[in-house]
Parts: C-alpha cells; structure tokens; sequence
C-alpha cells in the first residue's frame, strides 16, 4: 500500500516489519523540530507514492523511545532498511537523490512476494544481500552472462567453450545457507554436477576446482531444476558464508553448453539471530 505508515508506539513496529514480510521496509527515524527531518519529509512521501512496491514507516524517537534504542538510532534523520524483520542496510542525513538512490539499490534486487510459500518459516530469499560487484562468472558467454539468471525472466546465463562454468558469489554481509534454487531447462543443457566452495582467499580456476575436495558435491536430477525445485544444502557447513563458489561440471544432456534460467539462495543472514535475541536492558 502507498503511503507513510506512522508508528504512533513502540509495540506497533514489530507488527508493522511482520506485515511487510519480504517486501523491503524504509523506516524514518524522525524527531519533532528537526529541520533536516522537515525538509526531507515531502520527498519521503513522494518516495512511498512512488515505490508502492516498497512499505515506507515513519518513527519519532521521542514517542518510541524504544524503538529507537533497539536500533541504536543516534542521530536524525536516519533511515534503516529492511526484510523479513531483519535489518539490511541504513542511510543517514536529508539528501533525497541518495535516499531514493539506495531505494533503487534494494528494489533492483527485490525477489517478490511469489517465493513466500516456498522458502521455510525462518528463512528467505538471500538474494538482496548478492553483492553483484563481487561476483564473477568464468566461461560466461558474452550475450548470456551471470546477471541474466538472478533475474525471473527469459534471459539465462550460458556458458561459452564448452559446458562448464565457474560461478563466485559474493555476500553484502555473512550468511547462513539452508538451500539454493538452480534452475535450468529440460533440453539437456540444465546444470547436472556440482561442486560446491564457500570463503575461498582467492578466486580459483577451472584446474583447481577440478582437483580441490568441495564443502559439499551435488548431483542434480531433472527435478531439482525445474522451478518448484529446491536442493537442499548440508546446513552446518554454510553457517558463516561470507561467499560461495559454483563449479559446474556438466549438464544432463551432455550438450556442447550448459543453461541456468535462475539461480539464488536460501538462508538467513547471520546478524538476524542477534537482532532477534535483542532485549532492552
């Protein structure tokens, strides 16, 4: 729904970042009389209107005194970003061009609503924390490349020589991994054979990743690649993962190049397990 929420006491925000689930949440922290608060106040209403898909909340630190101690709120205006109740990134001061900016940063990676009843209780979709200028994708074809398959659309990354691929992600902050979406067409050329590497000192290639003993190897089957597919990860292993690297192997059909439609995880970042056991002292 458009529009700024105001939160009129402490024990309405929770609700509020429950109801927004996985849609990213933009709460003002504000005080009355701040000039800069004032003067950023339209633009943030603009904002809301703007980006409907986005849920906009306005706190003042006088009348959620709480609220703003929880979130160590030190200064006004400052702007704290969210999903899944979990705290993702902040912005402070009254310039509306570099509010809106981190707006768009968050929207480009937005994975919808439509996953919800896929991704367990507890878990989400960690592709807002994918960190694209950390990723790097070797044997990428040069009109099908990584950044098409974190997209739900008809583009896709395929590879170039030959059918593998040498995929590094990088995370915005630590994550913890319960499971991965890797889908692929049923022509032959979805993904079947997977090592997996988490936190390597430096990027590895293609000699390397055959010979080095992964956190965990996957044979994938038809089912895993469809779009209802999900495969799940060895848990206990991904539980401080700051990246990870995907050696793809081979494909199903034993096809020249290898197809991934859409690709991305499962987990939770590691910060939410403090911010939950949070308590106000």
């Amino acid at each position: 729904m458009a529009g700024v929420k105001v939160i009129a006491n402490d024990t309405e925000f929770q609700p509020e970042l429950s109801a927004a689930g996985s849609r990213l949440a933009v709460v003002k922290f504000t005080m009355r009389g701040c000039g800069p608060c004032l003067r950023i106040a339209p633009a943030f209403n603009a904002l809301s209107n703007k980006y409907p898909q986005a849920t906009f909340l306005e706190v003042d630190v006088h009348q959620c005194q709480g609220t703003a101690a929880t979130n160590n709120i030190s200064a006004t205006p400052t702007f704290l970003f969210f999903r899944n109740k979990v705290r993702i990134d902040q912005y402070q001061g009254a310039d509306a061009v570099g509010l809106e900016d981190k707006i768009k940063q968050h929207l480009e990676n937005d994975p919808g609503n439509s996953e919800d009843t896929d991704i367990p209780k507890g878990y989400m979709d960690l592709l807002p924390f994918i960190n694209k200028a950390g990723c790097e994708c070797l044997n990428e074809s040069d009109e099908h490349g990584f950044e098409n398959c974190l997209r739900k659309d008809s583009s896709y990354l395929e590879s170039d020589c030959d059918e593998q691929l040498l995929i590094t992600v990088a995370f915005s902050q630590p994550v913890k991994l319960y499971s991965m979406k890797l889908q692929g067409p049923d022509n032959g050329q979805g993904p079947k054979s997977i090592k997996i590497f988490i936190n390597l000192p430096r990027s590895m290639d293609f000699e390397e990743a055959e010979r080095s003993e992964p956190t965990q190897a996957l044979q994938l089957g038809p089912e895993d690649i469809r779009e209802d597919g999900v495969i799940q990860l060895r848990y206990v292993k991904f539980q401080n993962v700051n990246s990870v690297t995907l050696f793809v192997q081979s494909n199903h059909g034993d096809e020249e190049t290898t197809r991934i439609t859409y690709f991305t995880f499962i987990g939770t970042p590691v910060q939410a397990t403090n911010m939950n056991d949070f308590k106000r002292v």
